[in-house]
């Protein structure tokens, strides 16, 4: 295990290696999900039989909270590891795409998506920040752990607008891992979340779960900034990607960005070894079936209220929250060190849709 999150270059980020450090300490008597929190480090390791799944992390470096790294049942880490944690041959576009994340591009005009630290600071006012307040709750178990967390997103101007509490669900299904991440928005005053492309639930996949149709190009975000991004065979000395998106509507590859789906997995090889990532829109969302904002270079995100951004005939769905409502969005991430079939993904989808309505 340890030998082989090395060779992936891990240990070039002093926060992984803290998070990985944290790992090791008792593993081997830990049994079960375990979900352990430290607060000084500014971080809650959880690990299924002592291996590593996953961390919560909130450094002074990040502007949210991000899930961070994630690893299969067979340890290989399924997320880019810059900037936390650079890799050799990785992209280094999009320095705001850390883990796994939840906020949004325009929320009452300000941008809580594309903030990070390399953010002039011109632009810092039009920027959003989600501000860790405390650990609700941290709970073990034999097959199943939870963490409640409670944040705040501040705009760029000092306002409080969202009050957030985020239950996370990690558990083990077989050989799959699964995260289930249920989030509660409470307006402090009234929010508008603005229709752009930009949310909602992010993930920012390894280089070898990247698509080889990535054909790169200049990416803008909802302020107009924009980003480069290179095509996929034309870094010099790394292996070529080979991950596939795929649709519960049947749509393969580049083309299920903007299109929507109950369920969107994507499915990859390192080597000999294969993994797919599925992730599973609740029928109790809002805006139900969700958009994917999957693209190749390797963002695979969820946005139910990009609504005309990815379809121009449909009018702007300008979600909006009055002060002192609240809304709860739901989903489920699996993790699987194998190709998954339609069907497979079809009955956890019909699972997870009747376990909450």
């Amino acid at each position: 295990m340890v030998r082989r999150i090395r060779q992936s270059g891990i240990f070039c980020s002093s926060i992984a290696f803290m998070i990985l450090s944290s790992f090791a300490v008792g593993a081997a008597a830990q049994v079960g999900v375990q979900v352990t929190p430290d607060e000084a480090s500014r971080r809650v390791d959880i690990t299924i039989d002592g291996k590593p799944f996953t961390s919560y992390i909130w450094p002074d470096t990040l502007k949210k909270p991000v899930l961070y790294p994630i690893l299969d049942s067979d340890g290989v880490i399924i997320t880019r590891g810059w900037p936390l944690a650079p890799r050799p041959g990785e992209r280094t576009d999009h320095p705001h795409h850390d883990g796994l994340w939840f906020n949004y591009s325009n929320v009452n005009g300000f941008d809580f998506w594309n903030n990070s630290t390399a953010i002039s600071a011109t632009r810092a006012p039009r920027m959003g920040t989600i501000v860790f307040g405390k650990i609700v709750s941290a709970q073990s178990g034999a097959n199943r752990g939870e963490l409640v967390t409670r944040s705040t997103w501040i705009t760029g101007v000092g306002g409080r607008i969202i009050a957030e509490t985020s239950r996370y669900v990690f558990a083990r299904q077989g050989s799959a891992r699964s995260i289930d991440l249920i989030v509660t928005l409470h307006a402090l005053d009234q929010v508008v979340f603005h229709d752009d492309k930009d949310g909602l639930l992010g993930l920012r996949v390894a280089r070898w779960l990247e698509s080889p149709e990535e054909k790169g190009g200049t990416f803008t975000d909802s302020n107009g900034v924009a980003t480069q991004v290179t095509a996929a065979a034309s870094i010099p000395g790394v292996a070529p990607p080979t991950g596939e998106y795929l649709t519960s509507e049947g749509v393969k590859g580049e083309a299920a960005w903007g299109t929507r789906a109950r369920w969107c997995a994507l499915t990859g090889h390192d080597g000999d070894h294969a993994d797919t990532i599925a992730i599973f829109d609740h029928p109790g969302n809002p805006n139900y079936p969700t958009y994917w904002h999957a693209r190749g270079y390797g963002l695979f995100a969820v946005n139910p209220l990009g609504q005309h951004m990815f379809d121009a005939s449909q009018p702007p769905l300008n979600f909006t929250l009055e002060k002192g409502r609240s809304v709860t969005f739901r989903y489920r991430i699996v993790i699987y060190p194998r190709p998954v079939t339609a069907g497979e993904l079809n009955k956890e989808a019909d699972a997870f849709a009747a376990e909450a309505k």
